[in-house]
């Protein structure tokens, strides 16, 4: 068995420059189990870098002070042990002080986290926010934590008080994501089977139930434009939902095991996700069809292998924020840089124990969290794309697969603009 297809040279692959680790500090008597690093996150300006360090903590980090850090002092630091609050002084009049790294204790093992801002990450349905319970500004940067007693807890990041609670799940809370629309709408995907729609802006109050899933629902993500949800779970489950009327969309049919992340790429028009099965799949969205796919074990394991024990679970999956390449995570100790029109890597990394990864907000940095509560970093591909990549990218942000198929233009300029298989 092989990690690339039979026509790569192993040795030809680029290995990605590592930019630094945050080592999590090892404290006498520490178990094993709990220091799990299940999920990583940037905040959607750039701001802050946060990861659940093991042992009901999540770390934040201004991502700027971070990365001067890694230049001055080499690629190794170990995280400060001690909390440190960050201060902001009262809206009504002041400046925001500067941000400094801290600790929040969430009273449980931390699954899952994600930034939610008030700040569309791009023009979209944004809505007006008003706040019931807590004054809200328009700088407001707030942090989800799911834990493994079911419970959400919602923080407000430059003050490190707990704003919401969130009380309805009855098992794990696997995975969080916020609307990019600015409306601070929460989507959460638990262990119980079942998906909520929360609405911050309304005191946390619970909307919807999207139920469907007949096992675990591991990861849930937004597509850009907020109107589309796709969810993954157990039991080779992908499905797609409409973020406008709650219902399901259509059930994506081509793994052959538990299905374990998903990710949207830029532009909307594509849908990486990843699975125990050794693969990656490239899905339009809005038709259905598999337009990629990228393996990690050569020659590729057959359905009935795919869907037992084997050492190449893939863990995470992450589109970078240029559309143009996609990161995976995977159990054989190595984590692949694909470009989403070659089904080999164009960059590898050497990682063991690895969980989950995910872009900067820019693009240029992967992050990587381990089982020993830990983070890596590496410097991400650069190229430059091409005049094809970036006419699709801009007219797919707009339009979906079947408008563009009907727009009145020649056959060639349609091929042009359409991701093929």
């Amino acid at each position: 068995m092989a990690s690339f297809p039979p026509r790569v040279n192993e040795k030809e692959i680029v290995r990605s420059r590592t930019i630094g680790e945050l080592l999590a500090p090892a404290a006498p008597f520490d178990k094993k189990c709990g220091r799990e690093n299940w999920t990583v996150a940037f905040a959607p300006d750039g701001s802050y870098f946060a990861w659940s360090q093991g042992h009901r903590t999540v770390k934040l980090v201004p991502w700027s002070q971070c990365l001067k850090n890694f230049l001055l002092h080499g690629t190794k630091n170990i995280t400060n042990s001690s909390s440190l609050r960050l201060s902001r002084q009262n809206s009504d009049g002041g400046q925001k002080n500067k941000p400094r790294e801290h600790i929040i204790d969430c009273g449980d093992i931390v699954w899952s986290l994600a930034f939610g801002s008030s700040v569309p990450e791009k023009q979209s349905r944004c809505v007006n926010i008003e706040w019931h319970r807590f004054r809200f500004g328009q700088d407001q940067l707030l942090l989800a934590t799911g834990l493994n007693n079911g419970r959400i807890k919602i923080w407000d990041v430059y003050t490190g008080k707990l704003l919401l609670n969130l009380v309805d799940h009855t098992e794990v809370v696997r995975d969080l994501t916020f609307a990019p629309d600015g409306s601070l709408i929460l989507v959460s995907a638990s262990r119980d089977k079942t998906l909520r729609v929360w609405d911050l802006k309304d005191d946390g109050n619970m909307m919807k139930v999207l139920r469907g899933h007949q096992n675990w629902v591991y990861s849930c993500a937004f597509s850009p434009d907020s109107s589309m949800l796709c969810s993954v779970g157990a039991s080779k489950a992908v499905f797609l939902w409409n973020m406008d009327k709650y219902t399901m969309i259509r059930k994506l049919e081509g793994h052959h095991h538990d299905v374990v992340a998903c990710d949207f790429s830029p532009d909307g028009a594509l849908l990486a996700t990843a699975s125990y099965d050794t693969r990656v799949y490239i899905w339009d969205p809005h038709n259905g069809d598999i337009l990629m796919e990228f393996g990690h074990l050569f020659p590729p394991p057959t359905p009935i292998f795919a869907g037992g024990a084997n050492d190449r679970w893939v863990r995470s999956v992450s589109f970078s924020h240029d559309g143009l390449h996609v990161a995976s995570l995977a159990d054989d100790k190595m984590v692949r840089f694909w470009r989403i029109d070659e089904d080999y890597p164009v960059q590898v990394a050497p990682l063991s124990n690895g969980l989950c990864c995910a872009f900067s907000t820019d693009g240029s940095v992967l992050a990587a969290g381990t089982h020993d509560g830990s983070v890596y970093f590496w410097a991400t591909p650069r190229q430059v794309p091409s005049l094809q990549h970036l006419c699709r990218m801009s007219i797919r942000r707009v339009m979906p697969t079947q408008e563009v198929q009907e727009l009145p233009i020649p056959s060639k300029v349609l091929e042009f603009l359409s991701y093929r298989i």
